[in-house]
C-alpha cells in the first residue's frame, strides 16, 4: 500500500512539475497560441511553487519502495534549481518575442527539464537515474533547437542530441555492469555489495557518462557549440538550474553509490577535473563570442567544482554546495545580462560589441562588472568565497597537485574575464544599444541575482556551520 505521507516528503516538487506540465500541455492544446504569452507566468510560477515544496521538506524521506530518497543534501540543490529555472524562463519571454518565437511550448519544455532535473536529484537506483537523466536531456535537446528557422541553433541541437545519446548509451552501459556484477539497481544495495573489476569498470563507464552531463573535459566538446548556438534564452538556463543539479548528482552518485570505493575513483575524478580547469581556462582565452567565452569558463568552473567531489564527502560535500551554488546564481546573471543588450540588427554576442557599455547603460556595467568579478574569484566577491572553500577542501584531503592547478586556472581565467572589464568601461563604444523592452526587468533581476550571492556568502558563514554544512550532513554516511 502506498504511503502518501512518505511520497510527499520525498517527491511532492516532482509531482507538482509534472501535473503542472501536463496541465500546461491541456490548456496549450485547447487555446493555442492565446496561451503563449501566459505559459512563460505559468511555467515560472510552477517552478517557484517546486523550489517551495522541496523547501517545505527539506530533510526529505524515502519512498516508492526505494526507488527515490532524498535529504538535505540533494534538496538544497533542488531548492536553487527550481528557483534559478523559474527566473531564467521569467526572462526569456522578450528575448522570444524578439525572434518570433515566443511559444508555449518553451515553458512546457522548461517545466518537463525541471522535472528530470528533480529527479535525478531525488534518484536512489540506477533506473530512477537514468528515467531522470532522459527527461532532463530529451527536453534540452529539444529547447537547444528551439530557434527552428536558425541553422546555428538547429546545429547546436543535433550536435548534443549526437553526443548526448553517445554519453546516455556509456551511462546505461556502465550501469549495466554494475547491476550485472552487484545484483541490483538500488544504490544502497551497491553500495553494500563491494567493489569487484566488473563493477568498477561499470563505475568508470558511469563517471564518463555523467560528466558530460556536467560538461567535464575530455566530455565537454559539445559545450562551446551548443552555447553558441543554442537561444541565449535557452543558455541561461543550461548555465545555471541543470548545471547545478548535474554537479550535486554526479557527486551523490559517488559519496552515495561508490563511497567505499573512493580511493578508486579519486584519481579519475582528480584526472578530469585537472584537465577541465585547465582546458576550460585555456580554451577561453582565444573567443571573441561571448556565450562560447562562457562556455569555456562553464568548464574550468566544473573542474573546481570537482575538486571539492574528488576531496571526498566530509570535507568537499559543503565546498560543493557552496562553490556550484554560487557559480549558478552568477552564471545565471551573466547571461540575464546577454540577453538585456541589443545593437541595430541582433543581440550582442561579440566581446567588441561591449564596448563602451559604461557610458550607455551605467548600471548594466555595474552589476556585469560585480558578476565578472565574482565568477572570476576575486575578493571580497562571492565567487571567492566559493573557490576558497574548494581550494580549502582540496588542501585538507591531501590533494596539493589540484589545489595548485585551482589557483593557475584562476590567475589564466584573469586573462579573459578583466578582458571584458576593459572592453566595457575603457573602449569607446562601437554601436549604439538599441532599448531592449526588459531591460527595466532585466536589471531588477541581476540586481536582485547580485543581492543573493552577497545573501549566500553571510549565511554561509565561509562554509563552516552554516547552510552548506547543513545541507551536507544530511547525506547518508
Amino acid at each position: 500500500m502506498l504511503d502518501f505521507t512518505s511520497i510527499l516528503m520525498t517527491v511532492a516538487p516532482e509531482l507538482w512539475l509534472a501535473l503542472a506540465g501536463l496541465t500546461g500541455v491541456l490548456i496549450g492544446a485547447v487555446f493555442g497560441e492565446r496561451f503563449n504569452s501566459l505559459s512563460f507566468k505559468f511555467g515560472a510560477l510552477s517552478l517557484f511553487g517546486a523550489a517551495a515544496l522541496a523547501a517545505i521538506h527539506l530533510n526529505g524521506g524515502e519512498a516508492f519502495g526505494g526507488l527515490v530518497r532524498t535529504n538535505a543534501f540533494v534538496n538544497f540543490a533542488k531548492v536553487f534549481s527550481f528557483v534559478l529555472a523559474g527566473i531564467a524562463l521569467f526572462v526569456s519571454e522578450g528575448f522570444l518575442k524578439r525572434h518570433e518565437t515566443s511559444r508555449y511550448e518553451y515553458a512546457l519544455l522548461t517545466i518537463f527539464a525541471s522535472l528530470g532535473m528533480g529527479i535525478i536529484l531525488s534518484a536512489a537506483d540506477l533506473m530512477t537515474l537514468y528515467m531522470g537523466i532522459e527527461t532532463l536531456s530529451l527536453s534540452s535537446y529539444v529547447l537547444a533547437a528551439f530557434h527552428r528557422d536558425s541553422a546555428r541553433s538547429s546545429e547546436a541541437g543535433l550536435k548534443y542530441f549526437v553526443l548526448g545519446a553517445l554519453a546516455s548509451g556509456m551511462l546505461l552501459y556502465g550501469a549495466s555492469l554494475v547491476y550485472g556484477f552487484t545484483g541490483t539497481t538500488s544504490f544502497a544495495g551497491i553500495a553494500a555489495s563491494g567493489m569487484s573489476t566488473g563493477t568498477m569498470f561499470g563505475m568508470v563507464l558511469m563517471i564518463v557518462g555523467l560528466a558530460f552531463k556536467i560538461s567535464a573535459a575530455p566530455m565537454h566538446v559539445w559545450t562551446p557549440d551548443v552555447y553558441e548556438g543554442a537561444p541565449t534564452s535557452v543558455v541561461a538556463f543550461f548555465a545555471s538550474a541543470p548545471k547545478l543539479a548535474s554537479t550535486v548528482v554526479f557527486a551523490n552518485v559517488l559519496f552515495t553509490v561508490f563511497g567505499a570505493a573512493m580511493d578508486q575513483w579519486q584519481l579519475i575524478v582528480a584526472i578530469i577535473a585537472g584537465m577541465s580547469m585547465i582546458i576550460g581556462s585555456l580554451g577561453a582565452l582565444t573567443q571573441t563570442n561571448i556565450k562560447r567565452l562562457l562556455g569555456y569558463s562553464s568548464i574550468a568552473n566544473v573542474g573546481y567544482a570537482l575538486v571539492a567531489v574528488a576531496a571526498g564527502q566530509e570535507m568537499g560535500a559543503p565546498a560543493l554546495l557552496t562553490f556550484s551554488t554560487i557559480y549558478a546564481v552568477t552564471s545565471l546573471g551573466l547571461f540575464a545580462g546577454v540577453l538585456a543588450m541589443r545593437r541595430r540588427g541582433g543581440m550582442v554576442e561579440g566581446i567588441s560589441e561591449l564596448g563602451g557599455l559604461a557610458r550607455t547603460k551605467p548600471v548594466l556595467a555595474v552589476t556585469l562588472s560585480v558578476l565578472i568579478f565574482s565568477i572570476a574569484g576575486l575578493p571580497p566577491f562571492g565567487g571567492f568565497f566559493g573557490k576558497f572553500e574548494v581550494l580549502r577542501a582540496g588542501l585538507d584531503a591531501g590533494l596539493m597537485p589540484l589545489a595548485i592547478l585551482v589557483v593557475i586556472a584562476s590567475v589564466i581565467s584573469l586573462g579573459y574575464y578583466l578582458r571584458l572589464i576593459k572592453i566595457m568601461w575603457f573602449d569607446e563604444p562601437t554601436e549604439r544599444f538599441e532599448n531592449v523592452d526588459v531591460s527595466v526587468m532585466m536589471t531588477v533581476v541581476l540586481s536582485a541575482i547580485v543581492a543573493g550571492i552577497v545573501f549566500l556568502v553571510f549565511i554561509s558563514e565561509l562554509g563552516t556551520g552554516g547552510w552548506a554544512s547543513f545541507a551536507a550532513a544530511g547525506l547518508p554516511r
